[in-house]
């Protein structure tokens, strides 16, 4: 199956089908776990007899039935002691649909399992508490970051509502509770079905895959999706258990498949970006200024204007492996252990990986998954030399090293600009980075004029901005406060007038919003 990254158009399905790929890291599944899963749902669509709209919704919602994965990472690895992936990996069981029983019995058995008792069983005991809460809060975010993640991807606005739907259940009961029965997409009750039906017979087998469809019949799930399911369930595993789904998925959708133009794909790039930069709060908008930082350098060493754009793209992308790295070792703040530096040390070989799958995101993949090497071989993930590095790839480094010096980390704060540029300088001269590209990175650091912007996106005002800046990264009302040195009050207040002017209800919202209208320091 070849598209062409320069025919004028770029099939969606092909991209989408790339971040199913990122969303199977990021919860812990199989490669192509989620490409076998959409194959079964859109078998049980012919089931039902799907328009051909509805068809399509299936098709896309299916793809992306774990785009919040990164959403809720910091929640869910705060839930399971830092390793939310681990967690994830087993949570196929629960589901929105799963009753409270059958959760508590997979937190006793799953949560933490790799931890002292005694740790463990407070990690336990703390969850179980704040269940509801964090269930409830975990909805909220998803309900409001995955709509305007999709509408970002330029997914169709029906295919957006029905991503904010998923975690509803048939009886009402989801979160957050908005709709439930025939209130919610169709495209999602199918899918719920479908993705349980995959991941409970992965975890513990056909029959206790079928089993939970029929006791959760009527609650968690539509009867009618059920019944379609049950009529062959063995015909829809097989469809998920093919070793062509890549193939098989992007043949599946009915024309005219939706497409967007090459000059959009720029735009695409960076919502892969904001979606990976969610998943840790210290990284908003890391992808963003790695892109713009890189591409200006590579004006200002007069590359042209074709290769700017490869290397902003390449840029907003470099990042996706993140996903596939637990956040506990991401906020850690002291050193990693062997094993733990080993993970970081593959993201930037999970980023290739994904990338090469798609044929319009292949001419990438090299570039973006190379930003952490150094001329020297030092580097990682494949320890290449100056002569294997393009100057994209050394412009991605040196700005992708310079961003990190210049704003906080869990481990140290940010460094100021000069004395960041005083490692660059040192890493020259040690022989890692690339004199030339590290020049053009510093220039095109300082060549940005200090704005004073007239006027903020929905009329924030400056000290909104400030207080946004905090909610994105889940900062309380009296974090806030204590921060900017006002009133808890006050705070509350901001918040309250932000949410109001933006449109936004939850952390995921302001993060996201502060993400696409550069706001993020």
């Amino acid at each position: 199956m070849e598209t062409s990254r320069h025919g004028g158009h770029i099939r969606l399905a092909e991209l989408m089908a790339t971040l199913s790929l990122a969303t199977d890291l990021g919860t812990g599944q199989p490669r192509e776990h989620q490409l076998g899963v959409s194959l079964s749902a859109l078998e049980l669509a012919e089931r039902l007899d799907c328009s051909s709209e509805e068809y399509s919704e299936v098709y896309y919602v299916a793809l992306l039935a774990h785009l919040g994965c990164s959403a809720v990472a910091s929640d869910l690895a705060a839930w399971a002691g830092g390793d939310e992936i681990h967690f994830q990996r087993g949570a196929p069981v629960l589901g929105p649909a799963a009753q409270p029983t059958e959760v508590m019995r997979h937190f006793a058995r799953r949560l933490a399992d790799d931890r002292p008792l005694v740790e463990r069983t407070q990690l336990v005991a703390t969850a179980l508490t704040a269940m509801g809460s964090r269930y409830t809060l975990m909805g909220a975010n998803l309900c409001e970051g995955l709509p305007a993640l999709a509408e970002r991807l330029r997914l169709p606005a029906p295919v957006a509502r029905a991503l904010g739907q998923l975690m509803e259940r048939w009886d009402g009961n989801g979160a957050p509770g908005a709709v439930a029965g025939d209130g919610i997409a169709l495209s999602v009750r199918i899918v719920r079905v479908a993705v349980d039906l995959i991941g409970i017979t992965h975890a513990r087998g056909p029959d206790a895959a079928i089993d939970a469809l029929k006791r959760r019949r009527g609650r968690g799930y539509d009867p009618r999706v059920v019944d379609a399911a049950l009529a062959d369930p063995e015909a829809l595993l097989r469809a998920a258990n093919v070793s062509d789904g890549w193939e098989r998925v992007i043949d599946a959708e009915r024309p005219p498949g939706a497409s967007i133009s090459t000059a959009e794909l720029e735009h695409v790039a960076r919502a892969f970006g904001d979606f990976v930069d969610l998943k840790v709060d210290f990284l908003h908008g890391h992808s963003s200024r790695v892109a713009e930082l890189a591409a200006t350098a590579a004006k200002v060493l007069g590359r042209p204007e074709v290769e700017v754009a490869e290397v902003r793209t390449a840029g907003f992308l470099h990042d996706l492996g993140r996903v596939a790295v637990p956040n506990g070792i991401w906020v850690k703040p002291h050193a990693l252990s062997a094993r733990e530096w080993e993970r970081v040390r593959l993201h930037p070989y999970y980023t290739q990986r994904i990338l090469e799958r798609s044929v319009a995101l292949a001419p990438f993949a090299d570039m973006a998954g190379s930003h952490h090497e150094r001329l020297d071989g030092s580097g990682y993930h494949r320890g290449a030399t100056a002569a294997q590095l393009s100057t994209g790839a050394r412009l991605l480094a040196a700005a992708d090293a310079f961003d990190a010096m210049t704003h906080d980390r869990p481990y140290r704060p940010a460094q100021r600009p000069q004395d960041a540029r005083a490692k660059l300088a040192e890493m020259v001269r040690s022989g890692t980075l690339d004199k030339r590209t590290v020049d053009a990175v510093l220039e095109a650091s300082d060549a940005a004029p200090t704005q004073v912007r007239q006027a903020y996106p929905a009329g924030l005002t400056e000290r909104e901005v400030e207080v946004l800046r905090l909610v994105a990264r889940g900062r309380s009302n009296r974090q806030i406060a204590d921060s900017l040195v006002i009133t808890e009050k006050t705070a509350g207040h901001h918040v309250e007038h932000i949410y109001a002017k933006a449109g936004i209800s939850t952390r995921v919202g302001a993060a996201l919003f502060a993400m696409r209208h550069g706001l993020v320091e």
